[in-house]
C-alpha cells in the first residue's frame, strides 16, 4: 500500500479528521454567507436593514482594499528601477498623506456613518406583541417560558422557540448565571442576558422556517454548544404546537416506555428534570414535558433521535464536559433503553 494511501486511510478512520478540517473553512464560509449563522441574509425587517448595512461595509471595504493594491502597483511600477540608495526619505511627501491618511478615510467613514445611523434608525410602526416569551440563559441552554396573561396555561420548554410568522413576540431576557448573549442574525441582533436585570427584544419573522440562534457572549467551557433554534410557523400551525404544549406528558403506549416512566419518576431523573402530568417535578435542568417534538438534545450538539438520547442519559459528560447533568450508571442496558424510549415518546 502507498504511503498516499496509508495517510488517505489513517484519515478516515480518525472520527475527528473532518471535524477538525472544518473550522479552517469558518471564515470563507462566513464572507460568502453560508455559515451556519447566515449573518448577510434575513428573514425580518430588522436583520434586513441590518445585512444592508454588512453587504455596504464590505463592499466598501473591497473597493477601499483593490485602490490600495492599484497605488502599491503604481508606486512599485515607477520606481523599479530607481536605485534605493538615492531615495531621499526626508522628502514631506504631504499632500498624498493627507489625502490618502486623512481625507479618503474621513470622507469614507462618515458616509458609512451617516448611513448606518439612518439605516439602524428606522424604526418600525409598534404593534401589540402576540406573545410575551421569557428566555433564561443557562449555562449551557435556553429556558423558554411563554408568559403571555391570555394563556390560559402557561407552560416552559427548552432551546427551541416557537413564533407565528408575521406576528411581533415580546421576548425578555435574564440570565440565571453569567452574562449571555441572545443572537438570531436572520431576525434580529444580538442583545446580552444580564443575571439580575431584564432586556426586551422584539421577534417578528416574515416568513415560516427554522432560524440558528447561538449565545455570542463567552459564558464558559461549553460556550459554543449553546445553540438556539427560532422556528417560524404559520399562524395555524403555531396555534396546533401551542395547544400540544400546554397539555401534560402524553402516557406510556408500551410495556418498555412504561417501564421507562417508572424509572425516570422513582430515579434521579425526577431530581432534575419536570414532566407535567407526572410526579417529576425537578427546577434546575430543562423541563421534558414534551421533549420528543425538539429537533435536538444539549442545546443543538445532537439530532433528537433514540441513539444519541441514550449515550446522552449514560454519559452527559463525555459529550457536552462540564454540563449540570452528571452520568447515570444505575441502569442497565434495558432499563437504559426504556428510559430514552419513554424520553424520546415525550410528544
Amino acid at each position: 500500500m502507498s504511503r498516499h494511501r496509508r495517510a488517505e486511510r489513517r484519515g478516515a478512520e480518525r472520527p475527528g479528521a473532518e471535524r477538525r478540517r472544518v473550522p479552517r473553512l469558518a471564515p470563507t464560509l462566513l464572507l460568502l454567507g453560508c455559515s451556519p449563522l447566515p449573518v448577510l441574509s434575513g428573514a425580518s425587517e430588522a436583520a434586513h436593514r441590518t445585512a444592508q448595512l454588512g453587504w455596504l461595509m464590505l463592499i466598501l471595504a473591497g473597493i477601499v482594499f483593490l485602490i490600495v493594491l492599484v497605488v502599491l502597483g503604481l508606486a512599485l511600477r515607477r520606481n523599479r528601477r530607481r536605485d534605493p540608495a538615492a531615495v531621499d526619505l526626508s522628502e514631506p511627501g504631504s499632500r498624498f498623506v493627507v489625502t490618502g491618511g486623512i481625507v479618503f478615510p474621513g470622507l469614507v467613514l462618515t458616509g458609512l456613518f451617516v448611513y448606518g445611523t439612518a439605516t439602524l434608525g428606522i424604526f418600525p410602526e409598534r404593534e401589540k406583541p402576540a406573545y410575551t416569551v421569557e428566555v433564561v440563559g443557562r449555562q449551557w441552554w435556553w429556558e423558554i417560558r411563554y408568559l403571555d396573561p391570555e394563556l390560559p396555561n402557561r407552560f416552559v420548554t427548552a432551546n427551541e422557540l416557537h413564533v407565528p410568522v408575521g406576528r411581533p413576540v415580546r421576548v425578555l431576557l435574564t440570565s440565571a448565571d453569567v452574562i449571555h448573549s441572545f443572537w438570531v442574525p436572520e431576525l434580529q441582533g444580538k442583545l446580552d442576558l444580564i443575571p439580575g436585570d431584564t432586556n426586551v427584544l422584539s421577534l417578528k419573522a416574515e416568513r415560516a422556517g427554522v432560524y440558528q440562534g447561538r449565545c455570542a457572549e463567552y459564558c464558559g467551557l461549553q460556550h459554543a454548544h449553546m445553540g438556539l433554534q427560532i422556528v417560524a410557523d404559520e399562524p395555524a400551525a403555531f396555534g396546533r404546537w401551542l395547544a400540544a404544549q400546554r397539555e401534560p406528558a402524553p402516557a406510556p403506549t408500551d410495556s418498555l416506555a412504561a417501564l421507562g416512566q417508572q424509572l425516570f419518576v422513582t430515579g434521579p431523573c425526577a431530581l432534575c428534570h419536570t414532566v407535567r402530568g407526572t410526579p417529576a417535578h425537578g427546577s434546575v435542568a430543562p423541563d421534558l414535558t414534551h421533549f420528543g417534538s425538539r429537533r435536538t438534545i444539549a442545546a443543538g450538539v445532537l439530532p433528537n433521535s433514540l441513539g444519541p438520547l441514550e449515550g446522552w442519559i449514560a454519559n452527559a459528560q463525555a459529550i457536552k464536559p462540564g454540563a449540570l447533568m452528571p452520568p447515570i450508571t444505575q441502569f442497565t442496558g434495558r432499563e437504559l433503553r426504556a428510559v430514552a424510549t419513554y424520553v424520546a415518546g415525550l410528544k
